[in-house]
Parts: structure tokens; C-alpha cells; sequence
């Protein structure tokens, strides 16, 4: 439903833009209006608002949000949801210079609750939003002595594929399991163990599992593992130890 909003509210911005342009009438820009921009999207779609800010193209503000990142006209009467580019000597991805912002800003709120396994001689830190199920979470997490040794130190969030909470309302098992592993006395054990596939005891503390989910989905992370680098680059996916050091050192 979300999607489809957006997907209108996109359509009706273009053709607005279409029919202004044929009939070759003046476009009107509103002045940037933070304020109010924030104010229609909390009292219209009641999404948390992180930061709003102009884009380098005329009359359209990037809004940062708990929902993820969209833009808008300023004063706030039009919605986008995709990706911005500017069109100079080189295309650039301006959504994703965002992200990679957000991403790194975003980060260090849970650096006191990620599990590290940390290299001896680092040359390369990556954070890893990581399930305990999924079969390249787990081939990863099974050679994390190479990646030390290779200088990358690996720290995990939390990603509970299945979501926090199932239809009737009730915490997933992937949810339960994961703040187990977060919770236990010995986290960088106990995440082995789970991982493969050794059952460890149920545990409830006060650990942000569910905020770190909400946080790989506000920067744009939908599957496992996920690597995010020092940068804020995002790399979907398993990356064997070898060819991620290359990347890194190519960054």
C-alpha cells in the first residue's frame, strides 16, 4: 500500500510536470520550507522525520526519514520515492551519496552494542547486518579468522530476516533468536554456535535488535549479509575474503 501511494503520488508529479511544460506555462517554485515540508509528511503519512535539505536541483529537498529517503517539492505538496542523479562529466548517484551519509551517521549509535571480532593489524573495518540463518551469513562467519587475517575487523547488527513481529503481533523466532545471541554473556560465542545451527539458551536483556533492523531498512538493506563499508558503500551480498580485501584496498 505504501509503494503504490508513492507510486501515484509519483505519476501525478510528472504529469503535473508534463502539462505544465506542453502548454509551455511558468513553473512556479514554492520556497524551501523545512517546517512545512515536515509538517505535511508527519500529519500525512506519520513517518518520523531525520533531516530535510535542499538538492541541488531547482525546487526539489531531500527528506530523510525513518522510512527511508524521499524527496519532495518545497513546500511540500509533492512526493518522489526513487533516485536522484546529477548529469555533469560523470553521472552520479546523489541517493546513494545520502545513504552512504546516513549509513555512517547512522552507525555509530550501535557501535557499543555490535558484536566485533577484531583484527590484530586492521587495515579495513566493515559492518555486517547479518541473520543467523541464511547460508552466506553463515559461510561468512565461518571464515572470519581469514578476514582478521587479512586486517579486516567485522563487526555484525542485527538483521532478523523474517522482520520483529509475525501477523498476530507475536516476536519472530528469528527476532528471539538473534537478541539471544546478543544478550548472552558470551556474544562472540555464542553467534558461532548459532550460526552453525548449535541451539543456544533463550535470553532477554535490553539490546537494539529491533532498531538495528529498522536501521538497515531506513538505508536501504533488504537481505543477508549485508556489508557496509567504512564509507557507507553498500555491498548486498557474501564477498569471499580475498576479493572483499581488493575492494577495500581499491576504495
Amino acid at each position: 500500500m505504501f509503494i503504490k501511494f508513492f507510486t501515484v503520488i509519483f505519476t501525478l508529479f510528472v504529469s503535473a510536470s508534463t502539462i505544465a511544460i506542453g502548454q509551455n506555462s511558468p513553473v512556479n517554485i514554492a520556497s524551501f520550507n523545512a517546517k512545512q515540508i515536515k509538517t505535511k509528511l508527519i500529519t500525512t503519512l506519520g513517518v518520523e522525520i531525520i533531516d530535510v535539505k535542499k538538492t541541488p536541483m531547482a525546487g526539489l529537498a531531500e527528506v530523510a526519514t525513518n522510512q527511508g529517503l524521499f524527496y519532495t517539492s518545497f513546500d511540500g505538496e509533492y512526493l518522489i520515492q526513487g533516485k536522484l542523479y546529477s548529469l555533469g562529466k560523470e553521472v552520479a548517484n546523489l541517493t546513494e551519496k545520502s545513504l552512504a551519509y546516513f549509513r555512517v551517521t547512522g552507525m555509530e549509535r550501535f557501535e557499543d552494542d555490535m558484536i566485533v571480532f577484531q583484527a590484530k593489524i586492521e587495515k579495513h573495518v566493515i559492518t555486517v547486518f547479518s541473520d543467523i540463518t541464511c547460508e552466506y551469513c553463515r559461510k561468512l562467519h565461518s571464515q572470519i579468522d581469514e578476514y582478521n587475517d587479512l586486517g579486516i575487523t567485522v563487526r555484525y547488527l542485527a538483521y532478523p530476516r523474517a522482520g520483529i513481529k509475525d501477523k498476530d503481533g507475536a516476536f519472530t523466532d528469528g527476532f528471539k533468536n538473534l537478541r539471544s545471541v546478543w544478550c548472552s554473556e558470551d556474544p562472540h560465542k555464542a553467534i558461532t554456535q548459532a550460526k552453525l545451527g548449535v541451539s543456544i539458551p533463550s535470553r532477554v536483556c535490553d539490546k537494539p535488535i529491533a532498531e538495528e533492523f529498522s536501521f538497515g531498512r531506513q538505508v536501504g538493506v533488504n537481505s543477508t549479509p549485508t556489508i557496509i563499508t567504512k564509507d557507507g558503500t553498500m555491498m548486498p551480498g557474501y564477498r569471499d575474503p580475498s576479493d572483499l580485501f581488493k575492494i577495500l584496498e581499491s576504495m
